[in-house]
């Protein structure tokens, strides 16, 4: 009986590391990731101007400290948890990629070469660690880990990103946008049409969503003398929170993301 009990303890107990904390990976995640990613943008900019800069920075490093706790005592993927926790990173990378920039005079190629090597360090930590970048294996703390200070340097890496481009490089916002489009259309077509790895294939898209997205908030909020649609910031981000509200209800609901336990028996 002993012995028995403590198959079904080491079982459960397994069943309860090998839950994923992330979505799967369809369709309806890049879309809801390129939403984000839009949001991030046009909310800290809207924010650091209605409000004092500081207080917008730590307001933002605040929530997303809630963000990340509330995702990290999840026991499980939960739509509403985990997108608050991208939409948090999103808001404070653009923050963090600004300050550089407006407060420290950096210039965006330098942060963005900052934020590129940030980044890769962080991969191969991750890699020598725990020896896999795949999201499909992310069901431990430290991996998890591993996975949000990861996300947090691409945000910032294609903040920055988005800004040379459109700024040091002059190639403004839309141009901006049909690069970035063509940039991330190269490892999709990569992985389905030539079978490359699709680890590599997903973090390339993945970093790439950040710029493209920050690219299309920057073309619809900024004035046109900049070379913005000119709706505002206030606007776009009420536009893109409601969308995003919307998709993340419909996943809750639907279950349409949510992956499948690995141990595909627990008794």
């Amino acid at each position: 009986m002993y012995m028995a009990v403590e198959h079904h303890r080491t079982a459960h107990r397994v069943a309860w590391q090998t839950v994923t904390k992330v979505p799967q990976i369809a369709a309806i995640f890049w879309v809801v990731k390129l939403l984000t990613t839009a949001l991030g943008e046009a909310a800290a900019d809207y924010s650091v101007v209605v409000i004092n800069p500081y207080i917008a920075v730590i307001g933002g490093f605040l929530l997303l400290l809630v963000a990340l706790t509330l995702q990290f005592r999840a026991k499980e993927y939960r739509p509403a948890t985990y997108w608050f926790a991208v939409a948090m990173v999103a808001v404070f990378g653009t923050m963090a990629a600004d300050v550089l920039h407006i407060q420290f005079g950096v210039p965006y190629v330098v942060s963005t070469i900052f934020f590129a090597v940030s980044m890769l360090v962080m991969f191969g930590l991750w890699y020598k660690v725990e020896g896999t970048l795949s999201i499909h294996s992310i069901h431990t703390p430290r991996r998890e880990a591993f996975y949000w200070l990861t996300i947090m340097a691409t945000f910032a890496l294609g903040t920055a990103a988005g800004d040379m481009t459109a700024m040091t490089l002059n190639l403004g916002y839309f141009d901006s946008i049909l690069l970035f489009g063509v940039l991330i259309a190269i490892p999709a077509v990569a992985y389905w049409l030539f079978n490359a790895n699709a680890i590599l294939t997903f973090w390339c898209a993945y970093v790439l969503t950040r710029p493209l997205g920050a690219s299309v908030a920057d073309w619809l909020g900024k004035p046109h003398s900049i070379g913005g649609m000119g709706y505002g910031d206030s606007l776009v981000t009420l536009v893109l929170t409601t969308l995003l509200v919307i998709a993340v209800g419909y996943l809750a609901v639907s279950h349409g993301d949510s992956q499948r336990r690995i141990a595909s028996k627990s008794h």
